[in-house]
Protein backbone atom coordinates (compact mmCIF):
# COMPACT_ATOMS: atom_id res chain seq x y z
CA UNK A 1 0.00 0.00 0.00
CA UNK A 2 2.63 2.22 1.21
CA UNK A 3 4.54 1.86 -2.31
CA UNK A 4 2.28 2.30 -4.69
CA UNK A 5 1.41 5.84 -3.01
CA UNK A 6 5.07 6.45 -3.04
CA UNK A 7 5.18 5.55 -6.90
CA UNK A 8 1.77 7.64 -7.71
CA UNK A 9 3.38 10.59 -5.57
CA UNK A 10 6.78 10.17 -7.72
CA UNK A 11 4.56 10.15 -10.88
CA UNK A 12 2.75 12.91 -10.11
CA UNK A 13 6.25 15.47 -9.42
CA UNK A 14 7.91 13.51 -12.52
CA UNK A 15 4.66 14.49 -14.70
CA UNK A 16 4.74 18.29 -12.67
CA UNK A 17 7.98 18.69 -13.58
CA UNK A 18 8.21 17.83 -16.59
CA UNK A 19 4.85 20.25 -17.38
CA UNK A 20 6.35 22.94 -15.39
CA UNK A 21 9.87 22.65 -18.36
CA UNK A 22 7.79 22.11 -21.21
CA UNK A 23 5.76 25.80 -20.36
CA UNK A 24 9.31 27.33 -19.44
CA UNK A 25 10.58 26.17 -22.80
CA UNK A 26 7.73 27.35 -24.75
CA UNK A 27 7.85 30.86 -23.03
CA UNK A 28 11.85 31.13 -23.82
CA UNK A 29 10.86 30.69 -27.35
CA UNK A 30 8.35 33.44 -27.79
CA UNK A 31 10.18 35.39 -25.25
CA UNK A 32 13.72 34.53 -28.14
CA UNK A 33 11.22 35.16 -31.10
CA UNK A 34 10.52 38.69 -29.50
CA UNK A 35 13.98 39.52 -28.41
CA UNK A 36 15.15 38.66 -32.27
CA UNK A 37 12.32 40.45 -34.32
CA UNK A 38 12.95 43.99 -35.15
CA UNK A 39 11.78 46.59 -32.50
CA UNK A 40 10.03 43.37 -30.97
CA UNK A 41 6.81 43.32 -32.89
CA UNK A 42 5.57 40.56 -35.45
CA UNK A 43 4.63 41.08 -39.07
CA UNK A 44 0.94 40.72 -40.32
CA UNK A 45 -1.06 40.98 -37.44
CA UNK A 46 -4.39 41.07 -39.30
CA UNK A 47 -6.10 38.18 -39.56
CA UNK A 48 -8.08 40.02 -42.56
CA UNK A 49 -4.89 39.46 -44.66
CA UNK A 50 -5.29 35.60 -45.02
CA UNK A 51 -8.34 34.06 -47.27
CA UNK A 52 -8.24 31.22 -45.01
CA UNK A 53 -9.71 32.88 -42.18
CA UNK A 54 -11.37 36.17 -43.30
CA UNK A 55 -13.63 34.16 -46.07
CA UNK A 56 -16.70 36.62 -45.56
CA UNK A 57 -14.38 39.75 -46.32
CA UNK A 58 -14.79 41.41 -43.11
CA UNK A 59 -12.74 44.24 -42.21
CA UNK A 60 -9.84 44.24 -39.51
CA UNK A 61 -10.65 44.63 -35.80
CA UNK A 62 -7.69 46.29 -35.01
CA UNK A 63 -7.08 48.69 -37.88
CA UNK A 64 -10.76 48.40 -39.85
CA UNK A 65 -9.37 47.83 -43.38
CA UNK A 66 -10.93 45.46 -45.11
CA UNK A 67 -8.85 42.81 -47.29
CA UNK A 68 -9.20 44.46 -50.52
CA UNK A 69 -7.38 47.56 -48.66
CA UNK A 70 -3.95 45.87 -47.59
CA UNK A 71 -2.28 45.99 -51.03
CA UNK A 72 -1.90 49.43 -51.03
CA UNK A 73 -1.35 49.50 -46.97
CA UNK A 74 1.58 51.59 -45.68
CA UNK A 75 1.16 50.92 -42.12
CA UNK A 76 3.85 48.68 -40.26
CA UNK A 77 2.08 46.33 -38.87
CA UNK A 78 0.41 44.95 -42.34
CA UNK A 79 4.30 44.73 -44.14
Amino acid sequence: MLKQYLCQKYFLMKLFLITIVLLLLAVAGIAIKIWAKKDGKFAGTCASQSPYLNKEGESCGFCGKTPDQFDSCEEPQHS
